[in-house]
């Protein structure tokens, strides 16, 4: 069996920051394991500009911007392992994986960084009724197809699904020669950022219909019509709204879900919401040694913020490798009630804080001119006025040292005063 100091499972924009977070701390001995014949991971078909505004102060396409990381691990000379798929993780840092180079091969890490990225709900997982014809796809399939093979899903399309890359889509398919007939969204908000929604969306009249779903698929060989309705407050159907689009191609952008059958396998604890492992405040998971990092961790709006997470990630890597665990008493981090989805970390360790924390967290709705509260052991320590928050955009606060030193147990976060 090889060994080896830090193994990073995934080479996309999480896991090459999370190495070169890593090598800077001091740390030499470093894998990279990659399962497609390039790293970068979803990057490399995201042709369309906006990354890099946050990490390098100008505008990038994803393969530019996964290039400028390909670029530094390379100076580096950190080793990155393409086609490299890992079939199994343990929890005493074991992993096995398969590659064309290497065969079958077993390693024992003395950490590890899961940087796996996620995956897309697929039309099983939303139960939409009718036949089973070619023409549905999912939103990042279509996207693969179409900016890295050159091939066209459809001529009439519809969307399901108002998330960015859903929007991202809509754009891309029109400039093509595509006609796109719609998006309808579920909610009565679009799940995407503002900005994707005017340049995506308005800027080509593309139509979006909130509080609607797709409530029938029709076609035998080849996709013919879609049948869209209204829902309620309770996402049902109501009967008589019914629009039928004649779409040759349905998109899917109906969320995104963490990749951790190998978090599973080893036994690492996963939180119900985000469906990423639980982490403390150097993203490492409940199995000692293992961190988490970027859209394996929790679902990102921006990769700007997944390449900065895998930074902090392999640095907290790099200090576990040096000078080990030393954590100390650990307060909670939660949701106060329902108006909060998710806070990241999950668990607080005080003493290993230097100077101040970040929050991470994101809202379950459409809120404005609204407050923010932090609770300390279920009392109102902090007020915050917000314009606007939308579950679209990751919401953040900072917490000095010497406020989490005066909490007992928890801190949760809620909203109140909408209007």
């Amino acid at each position: 069996m090889k060994t080896c100091e830090l193994i990073i499972i995934g080479g996309g924009g999480a896991g090459m920051a999370a190495a070169i977070g890593a090598w800077k701390k001091g740390v030499r001995d470093i894998l990279i394991l990659e399962r497609e014949e390039e790293p970068g991971g979803i990057l490399l078909q995201c042709i369309h500009n906006g990354f890099g505004l946050h990490t390098f102060g100008e505008e990038l396409t994803g393969p530019s911007y996964a290039e400028r990381f390909l670029t530094q691990t390379q100076e580096l000379g950190i080793c990155i392992e393409t086609g490299a798929l890992v079939l199994h993780l343990h929890s005493d840092k074991t992993l096995s994986y398969i590659s064309p180079a290497s065969g079958y091969v077993s390693v024992q890490a003395r950490a590890i960084i899961l940087a796996m990225g996620c995956r897309e709900r697929p039309r099983g997982a939303i139960g939409i009724p009718g036949t089973r014809p070619f023409g549905i796809w999912t939103a990042g399939t279509a996207q693969r197809y179409l900016n890295l093979d050159g091939i066209l899903p459809g001529r009439r399309v519809f969307i399901l699904g108002s998330g960015d890359i859903g929007l991202i889509m809509a754009r891309r398919m029109t400039l093509e020669g595509a006609a796109v007939l719609g998006v309808a969204e579920l909610l009565p908000y679009s799940n995407g950022l503002p900005r994707n929604q005017k340049q995506c969306l308005e800027d080509f009249g593309i139509p979006l219909y909130l509080s609607h779903t797709v409530t029938e698929i029709r076609g035998q060989d080849r996709l013919r019509e879609v049948v869209v309705s209204r829902v309620d407050e309770s996402h049902r159907p109501i009967p008589g709204t019914q629009k039928v689009f004649p779409a040759d191609t349905l998109l899917l952008s109906v969320g995104l879900i963490p990749e951790n059958s190998l978090s599973e396998e080893a036994g690492i604890a996963l939180h119900p919401r985000t469906r990423g492992p639980v982490v403390d405040e150097s993203f490492q998971t409940s199995l000692p040694g293992v961190f988490a990092c970027g859209n394996v961790l929790h679902v990102h709006d921006l990769v700007d913020f997944v390449s900065a997470e895998g930074m902090a990630a392999g640095e907290a890597a790099a200090r576990f490798l040096f000078d080990g665990s030393s954590q100390g008493r650990s307060l909670c981090a939660a949701p106060a009630d329902e108006t909060v989805g998710y806070v990241l970390p999950q668990t607080i360790h005080p003493d290993s804080i230097e100077a101040s924390l970040e929050l991470k967290f994101r809202v379950t709705g459409v809120f404005r001119n609204a407050t923010l509260q932090i609770l300390t052991d279920g009392i109102v320590t902090r007020e915050i006025r917000k314009r606007v928050m939308i579950p679209a955009e990751m919401e953040k606060i900072l917490l000095k040292k010497e406020e989490l030193n005066q909490v007992k147990e928890s801190i949760t976060i809620r909203v109140a005063g909408n209007s």
